[in-house]
């Protein structure tokens, strides 16, 4: 990556709404508020306020999508696609990402500080959606003056994010591109999740999710990762990444790690748990196995929807597999919706998204030049 077409230095921006007794209404039926949104933006909004792109980030991803943050070597999670020049030219559009409610990266979430006790919130923060988290970004959208996207973006959780803005502000967006998702989990990815989150609660270091001020469950998160991590790869990038390879030159004829993907494994689960709240995980799975926008309620009957769609799936993604991402163009045809489908042949697994750089942009790039172009 070169400076040339980099967004630069770039600084995380916090906005503070559903003040009480104006509290944010969620799905469960319960009220949340305060609420503060933690985002970025990149580029400049113009005159028309119709270059606005909201990219929306996955599980345990957050608002810095691009760029450097003061002293950091290391950019944003979708730099190589944001940035002068790139699928998303910030010489062209505003680029806006911002960070989930129940997350842990500056938004609100459960070791958020709950006002009404002085302590975090714990499990006393209530169960979100996805539909809530986007029903909190549509606040954001508007204190920056925006009435309808260019359009909103995004890979796995944020691929239903995106469904979701469709489906929650039809006339708002102008175009989708959800990219390895789905409409709704199947049984196998609630599984995932489930053994994940009874990881965490099995670690004694939990305390029922009152751990804050004595350190978190590292072991039960690190685990959870672990599951994760094997879930975003295929068996082919493994083998080629790992193959059966020792880290040592013999077996060890103990439980120390004696193979390289053992090692890795372990690493990444080491460092998941020393960035990310092992509460703000269970609640966004929890997120995830509850959105479901099947059966005809991404497209209400009878409603007219001008939303132009580019649907990406990898072929390689069995987290996410194409059939599900053909589910959703299947929908969208039913409703005589404009849907363009992409399958990209990598061997990448569901990282693929994050991957496939060169495809992606080209993809993208030619399908937002005409979006934008049309708007003009």
């Amino acid at each position: 990556m070169t400076v040339e077409n980099s967004v630069g230095t770039v600084k995380i921006k916090y906005f503070t709404f559903a003040e009480p007794p104006r509290e944010l209404k969620l799905e469960s039926g319960q009220a949340l508020g305060p609420i503060t949104l933690a985002y970025e933006t990149y580029g400049t909004l113009n005159g028309r306020k119709s270059n606005a792109i909201l990219i929306e980030h996955a599980l345990s991803g957050d608002a810095h999508a691009a760029g450097f943050h003061e002293g950091d070597k290391d950019p944003g999670w979708w730099d190589s696609m944001i940035g002068p020049g790139k699928a998303f030219d910030t010489t062209k559009y505003f680029v806006i990402c911002s960070n989930v409610i129940g997350g842990c990266k500056g938004s609100t979430g459960p070791s958020s500080v709950n006002p009404k006790t002085g302590k975090p919130y714990a499990l006393e923060f209530p169960l979100i959606t996805i539909s809530d988290m986007v029903h909190a970004q549509s606040h954001l959208i508007n204190h920056l003056g925006i009435d309808k996207l260019l359009c909103v973006v995004g890979g796995s959780m944020g691929g239903m994010q995106t469904l979701q803005w469709v489906a929650s502000y039809p006339d708002r967006v102008r175009s989708a591109i959800p990219i390895a998702s789905a409409l709704k989990h199947s049984p196998q990815q609630i599984a995932f999740n489930e053994v994940g989150r009874q990881a965490v609660m099995a670690d004694p270091e939990w305390r029922e999710g009152d751990y804050y001020g004595h350190g978190q469950p590292e072991r039960g998160l690190a685990v959870a990762r672990m599951v994760g991590h094997i879930t975003y790869m295929s068996d082919q990038s493994m083998e080629e990444k790992f193959s059966r390879r020792l880290k040592e030159k013999n077996y060890s004829f103990t439980f120390k790690t004696d193979f390289e993907v053992e090692g890795y494994l372990r690493y990444k689960g080491d460092a998941f748990v020393k960035r990310f709240d092992a509460n703000s995980y269970l609640y966004i799975t929890k997120a995830l196995d509850y959105f479901d926008l099947s059966d005809g309620k991404l497209i209400r009957q009878g409603k007219a929807v001008d939303t132009r769609f580019l649907v990406i799936a990898f072929k390689s993604d069995w987290l996410y597999p194409s059939y599900q991402l053909q589910d959703i163009v299947r929908q969208l045809k039913t409703r005589h919706v404009d849907a363009t489908y992409c399958e990209v042949k990598s061997t990448y697994g569901h990282d693929a998204f994050l991957l496939e750089v060169e495809e992606e942009t080209h993809l993208i790039k030619h399908f937002l030049k005409k979006i934008y172009k049309e708007g003009e």
